[in-house]
């Protein structure tokens, strides 16, 4: 999530291990406030505590080194599109202060650090051009000083920022050609960082990345449709269905990759990081029960079902029908188990309502109103922070996100659940 480009973007979080330990026991019994003091201590060997960051939100040196314009710089730069023209072109200036930021990492008694590779500092021009060596040397040099000070890598490959190249040539995640260039990037960060690097996340959050830029419109390249916005080009009912499709075969296929070329030796864990959301039914209703369930599968399982199962949740194959891409055999064996760990981006909970069977009117005023809560790309669903004059948690910095602590042992219990114990690493979480 970590929407923004302002000072301070470092955001607190845990990297949770969970393994055959239920959630209840590491996070607490929920509620609204800590019923007790929480001791690193009672944490076990080995526990990661960190910082996450993205690299376009940090970096800055947006010209600098051979680096080329990303998808992000050239959004930034329509008028309109980022308040008081905001950009990061500049951020945090970590590309020139990042020993700074790792002395302060280590101050912070940290022992991991999350942050992404830019794919247009390493591979301005991804397959169509060369990699660029002080791409290599800056990454190469946040890695060994922050093993020096005893922090463990924790790198994200993809995080929402390619060269704006791939969107002039094909349309980038529309198409199956980003796929390639996708294990490409994947191959060239194996070669040169595996050595020291074992935590890999093949790409950040591609269901929340989906959303935003192909359903409203508001991360580039914006496409969207009516009801939920008004861009230049794009339908919201389809191209987040494509976007992840094709995400998921990426990841897969550079899954694979590594684990035949790269594992054995490196001795690494790879896999994907998801948006996950937690929802609660608006009333005791059956409809509500059932809908909150839905906004499940078709928010979380929509990406991770088929890394572990192979395909899509039934709920979403029913809904959508023809919408909703297919895959092959070949790419269901492909696709099946291809991760490791799931990583989980946790940040609020919301309330849901049925729109199956009865139609749903959103408030203008409610910043989670889409005006597509009728329609299958959204679930039928009806997403709200607010019930009955009341917000679900307090409200945090972003509107519409709320502090809700029990959603954070109730998605994990889910996902434990669901998808058989996997390990689990909660690689966000926090006050938005």
């Amino acid at each position: 999530m970590k929407i923004g480009t302002t000072k301070n973007s470092y955001f607190i979080c845990f990297l949770l291990l969970l393994q055959h330990v239920s959630a209840k026991n590491i996070i607490g019994q929920g509620g609204n406030e800590l019923e007790e003091e929480v001791k690193r201590s009672e944490f076990p060997d080995g526990f990661l505590f960190g910082t996450s960051t993205s690299a376009y939100q940090i970096e800055g040196a947006y010209v600098e080194d051979g680096r080329s314009l990303s998808n992000w710089d050239v959004y930034c730069r329509i008028n309109g599109r980022i308040p008081n023209g905001g950009s990061g072109d500049i951020a945090d200036d970590h590309y020139h202060r990042y020993l700074e930021d790792i002395d302060r990492m280590a101050s912070l008694g940290v022992n991991a650090y999350r942050f992404s590779i830019s794919w247009n500092r390493i591979l301005p021009r991804g397959r169509f051009g060369a990699v660029n060596p002080a791409g290599l040397k800056f990454y190469n040099n946040i890695i060994d000083n922050l093993l020096l000070k005893g922090i463990t890598p924790f790198v994200t490959i993809h995080h929402d920022d390619y060269p704006q190249e791939f969107e002039d040539r094909y349309g980038a995640w529309l198409s199956p050609l980003m796929q390639e260039e996708f294990v490409h990037f994947a191959e060239t960060c194996f070669k040169s960082f595996g050595d020291r690097v074992k935590y890999w996340a093949t790409m950040n959050e591609p269901n929340l990345f989906a959303e935003m830029a192909y359903l409203k419109g508001v991360f580039p390249p914006s496409h969207c449709s009516p009801p939920f916005g008004k861009c230049y080009s794009g339908n919201s009912d389809v191209e987040p269905l494509l976007v992840v499709h094709n995400s998921i075969l990426a990841h897969a296929k550079a899954v694979k990759l590594y684990r035949h070329q790269f594992q054995t030796e490196q001795g690494g864990m790879i896999g994907m990081v998801a948006s996950a959301y937690m929802y609660k039914p608006m009333t005791d209703d059956e409809a509500d029960t059932k809908a909150a369930t839905r906004a499940l599968a078709f928010h979380v399982a929509w990406l991770l079902d088929p890394l572990v199962y192979g395909d899509y949740p039934i709920e979403m194959r029913e809904y959508h029908g023809r919408k909703l891409p297919k895959f092959s055999s070949e790419e269901k064996r492909l696709i099946k188990n291809s991760t490791d760990f799931i990583g989980l981006n946790h940040y609020t909970t919301w309330f849901v309502k049925d729109c199956l069977h009865s139609n749903c009117t959103c408030m203008d005023t409610d910043v989670l109103c889409t005006h597509g809560e009728n329609r299958a790309i959204c679930g039928f669903l009806l997403i709200t922070g607010q019930k009955d004059g009341s917000s679900i948690g307090d409200p945090t910095g972003m509107p519409g996100v709320y502090v809700v602590p029990q959603g954070m042992e109730e998605i994990v219990d889910y996902v434990t659940k669901r998808y058989n114990n996997i390990p689990i690493f909660v690689t966000e979480n926090g006050y938005a």
